[in-house]
């Protein structure tokens, strides 16, 4: 056994000597990986999970690269001699071909057969050659990046250069577009609205050699590692652990992230909306594209040449494949890709994308991965990949929200509007494929108001609804009811994603609304040309290139919360919804106030049909994360819907490093008074009851040191209770040991709590007096139930009150529950529609008790405030490391006494350290 375990730890490569438990878990990722399973794993947050996910995985694909160059080396060396041999053989048989004309036809069957094998066997070593001559030639230029500086300076010399006549020619722009005169009433912005002639529904590959640059770009994918997780912070954390880790220095890394985040541009970042940002970049290639064209197109008109089109700077071909190079020799995170990107006058968003090809290891946020058309248009191919999801607690649900659509009334009427408006400018400009299209979703939008009572052509504001409520039908009855279902909802979804109506419309928009204040003319126009090349120069003299502040951007956003110029976006999404299939979705219609108020959401109800392709493709999938109990959802739900045999699938968790003698889950079932503790939503408001939680609270810090977290079912209830504490005097009690702080509902305002109670606990501390500490009432799914660690003296104690349940009586959660009852059988008795709803409150009940322990050292007491968590079936969805050493009391002054006596072994134990 001794043995066994030293095999293990020579065999990966990691920082320091790994835990036992991170031995394990690194021996059954590899082995699923090789096996090309799909793997549930569980962690717990303060076990090294990033490290070993990293050394663990990429020690495997270290060895999958070597096994397969000793193979392909292998290949070559024993078909190329035996090609050899065939040709003399064939060279000799030609001398008696005559003979074998004479024979049977048999023969001429095996002679076809042997050929198309030697055809087979010439193709398969072509194939290695140019793999290996691939990737020698990617090596050497990686190698020459790395330290050829003077190839760096000749660069930076070409980006002065090409500066200066980018101003030039700015500049050319500006007195020309002067000059133009504008005999249609089309200014050149205009021509940029107009939708391309539209000719064919089919699908057909574009002819457009303007591609030819991008495809210089293009590299054969190698086999490498998808990672995904939830937010860009987490991102960036994982990115400093494949840092710190062996393969540091010599894995080919590469970032993904929105536009909004890689974008170098100053003239679109300073956008207000990320559709909007969006839209210009997309806007910005395209005429780079079509100036390039134009350039070599020597039958267009002289005004043709004059046009000019507004083009990014930092879109050069030249410039992104230095700057994707750079982005492979050495690991860097988002932030540092913008900084790179500024100093080299490249696009980080698309050179990391032009990296992903010849990357080993691809990191990025869900949606990137989990959306199937921002997936294809990222340039991930997935086929023989392996993927690994971190934080996949939420995973089913994240699928469910990427794939739901919500429109309302107001962003029907106003598509209308827009789309009715841009069919009089362009009328005559546009042609009839083009206008029966949009037609036909000026139809739709029309009937799609009617569903909610609303009419075309009012203000949806004043349009009263009656008889509000929601209903909800199957995709098949909402088609019929809304009177389209003769329309080919797929060749309304192809016109959209081919002429791009959206984007186009938006720019039309953004451009006519902004004229409502300002009077269009030729001074308005010479103004804004004037403006935006001083802005230019401003820019090329500003010689900051500090890190971009990821953070400050996203409460930039929060703070101004731009409306959309164009809803079209949405309103797409809602149509592409509606060609799913009837049994996996469900159309809500909610009226209610006016129409504006009023909505349509689209319900996916099979979360499976989206994931389906993912399994289908990757090679290996691995689900990671902190705290995946109950994974019932996850076999049930996702994946064997998703067509994973039980044989493919493979699970493993893990207990937690630290002793058992540093933790003490308990479950509290009666108060000091032996008021029975149960927060069913019929008694959780009754005054016995919130007197009785608040008796335990105040017992708890007095026994307790440091801080405490107390989460609520919801931010109602948490109000409730903390207005009934103020009322009954029981508040000023909590306050002579603790002092009380409230989980905001600004996200902007957590980080200001979290320090005001982590400076709180700190001076507790440090200054012996009365109060020891703090007590932060948080709620179940809010701002601190995830990613906050509130490690040591932040969390000695967490207390969840009562079990949260999510609503019942929610008509989409009912819905859910229907399609699980008929679609999946029982268990153990119970429906799948009341199992969902247990595992979803002990998902959250997990999330956020799992807050408390964050390493090894670290020690903390859990009370779980309900009776109900004694029953078998609740206690069985906790994580294993806590389930192990969880205890029930039936009275409160044992449970109290045991949690004293918690602190004061584990006060004792840190002084005789």
């Amino acid at each position: 056994m001794a043995e066994e375990k030293g095999q293990t730890s020579s065999r990966f490569l990691f920082p320091f000597k790994p835990y036992s438990i991170q031995e394990e878990f690194m021996t059954a990722l590899y082995n699923v990986l090789e096996d090309g399973k799909i793997g549930i794993f569980e962690s717990p947050t303060g076990t090294g999970k990033s490290l070993s996910l990293i050394c663990g995985a990429l020690t495997w694909l270290r060895d999958f690269e070597e096994k397969t160059k000793l193979e392909a080396a292998q290949l070559l060396e024993d078909r190329l001699p035996q090609q050899r041999r065939s040709q003399d053989l064939q060279n000799s048989s030609d001398a008696g071909s005559k003979e074998s004309e004479a024979k049977a036809s048999g023969s001429e069957f095996d002679w076809v057969t042997e050929f198309v094998q030697k055809k087979a066997e010439r193709d398969l070593v072509d194939k290695l050659k140019d793999e290996e001559l691939r990737r020698k030639k990617r090596e050497e230029r990686l190698e020459q990046t790395r330290n050829n500086v003077q190839l760096k300076y000749a660069l930076k010399r070409k980006r002065d250069a090409d500066d200066t006549e980018h101003l030039i020619q700015m500049s050319k722009e500006v007195v020309t577009a002067e000059q133009l005169s504008n005999t249609d009433g089309l200014d050149k912005e205009d021509e940029g609205f107009i939708l391309a002639d539209y000719e064919s529904d089919d699908e057909k590959k574009s002819k457009d050699s303007s591609l030819s640059d991008e495809d210089d770009l293009e590299e054969e994918h190698v086999t490498k590692i998808y990672y995904c997780t939830r937010t860009h912070s987490q991102l960036a954390q994982f990115i400093h652990e494949v840092k710190k880790s062996p393969f540091g220095k010599e894995i080919r890394l590469v970032s993904l992230g929105s536009r909004q985040n890689l974008c170098v541009n100053e003239e679109v970042r300073g956008l207000k909306s990320i559709q909007q940002i969006n839209d210009r970049c997309r806007e910005m290639q395209k005429n780079k594209r079509a100036d390039r064209n134009g350039s070599e197109d020597t039958e267009e008109t002289p005004k043709r040449k004059r046009k000019s089109r507004v083009t990014c700077p930092f879109y050069s071909h030249e410039q992104m494949q230095s700057l994707r190079d750079e982005v492979l020799v050495e690991v860097k995170d988002i932030e540092q890709l913008v900084s790179l990107g500024k100093e080299m006058k490249a696009c980080p968003y698309y050179a990391s994308r032009y990296a992903i090809p010849p990357a080993q290891l691809v990191v990025m946020p869900y949606q990137t991965l989990l959306h199937s058309s921002t997936r294809r248009a990222s340039g991930i191919k997935l086929k023989g990949q392996v993927l690994v999801i971190d934080e996949a607690h939420n995973l089913i649900d994240t699928i469910t929200a990427i794939h739901s659509y919500k429109v309302t009334g107001s962003q029907l009427c106003c598509a209308h509007s827009q789309l009715s408006q841009y069919l009089e400018r362009y009328r005559s400009r546009l042609k009839a494929k083009n206008l029966m299209y949009i037609k036909q979703i000026l139809y739709i939008l029309v009937n799609l108001l009617q569903v909610l009572g609303g009419k075309v052509g009012q203000n949806p504001n004043m349009q009263k609804i009656f008889q509000g409520g929601t209903e909800l039908q199957s995709i098949n009855d909402f088609l019929f009811r809304a009177q389209f279902d003769n329309i080919n909802l797929f060749k309304v979804q192809r016109y959209y994603a081919k002429s791009m109506l959206s984007q186009k419309l938006l720019g039309f928009v953004e451009k006519y609304q902004d004229l409502v204040s300002k009077p269009f003319n030729a001074q308005n126009q010479k103004e804004s040309k004037t403006s935006a090349l001083g802005n230019f120069l401003q820019n090329l003299n500003d010689n900051s290139s500090g890190l971009v502040k990821l953070h400050e951007q996203e409460e930039a956003v929060d703070k101004e919360q731009p409306m959309m110029a164009s809803p079209m976006m949405h309103i797409e999404g809602f149509i592409f919804a509606l060609t799913s299939a009837n049994k996996d979705g469900r159309v809500v219609i909610q009226r209610q106030g006016t129409v504006s108020q009023s909505s349509l959401k689209f319900l996916l109800l099979n979360p499976a049909v989206h994931f389906a392709e993912v399994v289908k493709e990757c090679r290996a999938v691995v689900i990671a994360g902190g705290t995946m109990q109950p994974v019932a959802d996850f076999k049930d739900q996702l994946l064997f819907n998703s067509g994973v045999s039980a044989d493919r699938l493979a699970e493993f968790s893990c207990g937690h490093v630290i002793p058992p003698e540093n933790i003490l889950p308990i479950v509290l079932c009666n108060g000091p008074s032996g008021q029975q503790l149960e927060f069913t939503f019929q008694k959780r408001d009754k005054t016995p009851l919130l007197d009785e939680c608040g008796r335990v609270l105040v017992n708890l810090c007095k026994v307790v040191p440091g801080g405490i977290v107390c989460f609520f079912p919801s931010y109602e209830y948490e109000n409730l209770v903390y207005k009934h504490w103020e009322k009954t005097g029981l508040l000023v009690q909590l306050e002579t040991k603790k002092k009380i702080f409230q989980e905001p509902r600004k996200a902007s305002l957590v980080e200001q709590v979290l320090s005001e109670y982590s400076r709180c606990i700190q001076n507790s501390s440090e200054t012996p007096g009365p109060i020891t500490g703090a007590l932060l009432l948080s709620v179940v799914g809010g701002k601190m139930s995830e990613g906050i660690n509130f490690s040591d003296d932040m969390g000695r104690c967490v207390v969840m009150i009562g079990m949260p349940f999510p609503n019942v009586n929610s008509p989409e959660l009912q819905e859910r529950m229907a399609y699980l009852d008929k679609n999946m059988a029982k268990t153990d008795g119970k429906s799948p529609g009341k199992v969902l709803l247990e595992n979803l409150c002990m998902k959250a009940v997990n999330q956020s008790i799992g807050r408390a322990i964050r390493h090894r050292e670290d020690y903390a007491n859990i009370v779980l405030l309900d009776h109900r968590y004694t029953q078998p079936r609740i206690l069985g969805k906790l994580p294993s490391w806590i389930r192990g050493r969880t205890r029930t009391e039936a009275s409160f002054g044992p449970a109290l006494a045991a949690i004293g006596k918690f602190f004061k072994d584990r006060k004792s134990l840190g002084n005789t350290t």
